[in-house]
């Protein structure tokens, strides 16, 4: 029995909320903290109402140190599950060390000012974490996240190398609206508005925003135009993957999002720094933020289905050999069950599997670690069992 401090109210912490309410013989006690007491509030009624299970909140700022350590010490949790924005990253992981509590996220540090995510300085705690005898378990979301322990699964079972991986994610729903994101604007406009990157032949090759593109029929929903974008767990596979040739991440956009976001960034609502309007220091995105739909409010709107997945060739046995391995999740299923779209479903599921590893001592270790590192078999037999079942098979 494991007790766990998740701090983050939006979609995805609405999700892992839920689904720690539903493993309550794992996690012994829940506590939700935001800045936002009155999300907390909200989340903590449904639970209360769902499932007659009581969880305490608080309110925390997760950009400073002090108050983390504070309310970590009040809580005392087992493992703190960051579901803040990746600018917060930081931050929390300094205060989990400082109270050697075990730490978890479900994406890489961002830094507000520049558009560029990566793993170094996560991964610079990896020796003040092993001393200390903490864990701390990096991108258990969807992607990163699923993805890097389906590669891992597939790595076990299927292959003997890996030579080639595209990381396919298709996002089928419709909410209804000219234009919205599904998770937080400001993270997912600097994310798709930015180069691509891809890794070959031990290399990284950057490539202008959507200038590649292919086709992909991915099943339960059909054909749809996949661009080539930069995302982070292809960092960690370089490093994981043994015989790895290539990496590619593909996701989804329509011609309305892609018109919509060109005109955005071709008037300057793109930018993430600072403009003065009328006298006040305003950032464009952030403003931008401020118009768009709240992620949190599309569950109830949105219908279709995710599907998101990995294709992997290689060699096994001396053959070449090529595999699909996917999830496709609904979204009405999703708001049904948590009262948030799939897309906060795919990364809420995981992040809650991936404490339950911790929790349950499945997947131990002193440092800082990422998902493809541990025995992918029992994450793989917990997403069968929480709502997100996965189907491989051969191309």
């Amino acid at each position: 029995m494991a007790g766990v401090l998740i701090i983050g109210a939006g979609g995805v912490g609405r999700v892992v909320v839920h689904k720690v309410a539903q493993n309550s013989d794992t996690f012994s006690k829940i506590t939700l903290a935001s800045r936002r007491l009155e999300s907390c509030k909200i989340y903590q009624d449904e639970i209360k109402q769902k499932y007659d299970i009581y969880i305490d909140i608080a309110e925390v700022d997760a950009n400073k140190v002090d108050e983390l350590v504070a309310l970590i010490e009040k809580v005392k949790p087992d493992i703190v599950l960051n579901i803040a924005l990746p600018y917060q990253d930081l931050t929390i992981m300094e205060a989990c060390l400082k109270t050697k509590t075990h730490y978890l996220d479900t994406a890489n540090y961002e830094h507000p000012d520049t558009a560029k995510f990566e793993y170094k300085e996560q991964w610079a705690y990896h020796d003040r974490y092993k001393d200390a005898k903490i864990m701390a378990l990096l991108g258990s979301g969807f992607d990163p996240g699923v993805t890097n322990v389906f590669c891992a699964y597939l790595q076990k079972h299927y292959f003997d190398e890996i030579h080639y991986i595209d990381i396919l994610d298709c996002n089928g729903g419709d909410h209804g609206y000219p234009f919205a994101t599904n998770f937080n604007p400001e993270i997912n406009l600097r994310e798709v508005s930015s180069n691509g990157r891809y890794w070959e032949d031990g290399k990284w090759i950057e490539t202008k925003p959507m200038e590649i593109k292919m086709v992909w029929n991915y099943p339960q929903i059909g054909k749809k135009d996949s661009y080539l974008l930069y995302h982070e767990e292809m960092e960690s596979l370089v490093k994981h993957i043994k015989g790895l040739k290539r990496i590619r991440f593909f996701m989804t956009f329509g011609e309305s999002y892609l018109t919509h976001m060109k005109c955005l960034e071709n008037v300057g609502m793109l930018r993430i720094d600072e403009v003065e309007h009328n006298g006040c220091k305003i950032v464009p995105i952030q403003f931008l933020k401020t118009l768009l739909p709240d992620p949190k409010t599309l569950g109830e709107r949105t219908k279709g289905k995710t599907n998101i997945g990995v294709v992997a060739k290689g060699i096994k046995d001396g053959k070449e050999v090529s595999y699909y391995i996917y999830n496709v999740c609904d979204h009405e299923e999703a708001y049904k069950e948590t009262n948030s779209q799939a897309v906060s479903y795919t990364t809420g599921v995981p992040a809650m599997i991936g404490a339950k590893m911790m929790a349950e001592g499945k997947w131990q270790g002193e440092g800082v670690f990422n998902m493809e590192e541990f025995d992918p078999d029992p994450f793989m037999d917990e997403l069968n069992k929480q709502g997100l079942p996965w189907v491989v098979k051969e191309l």
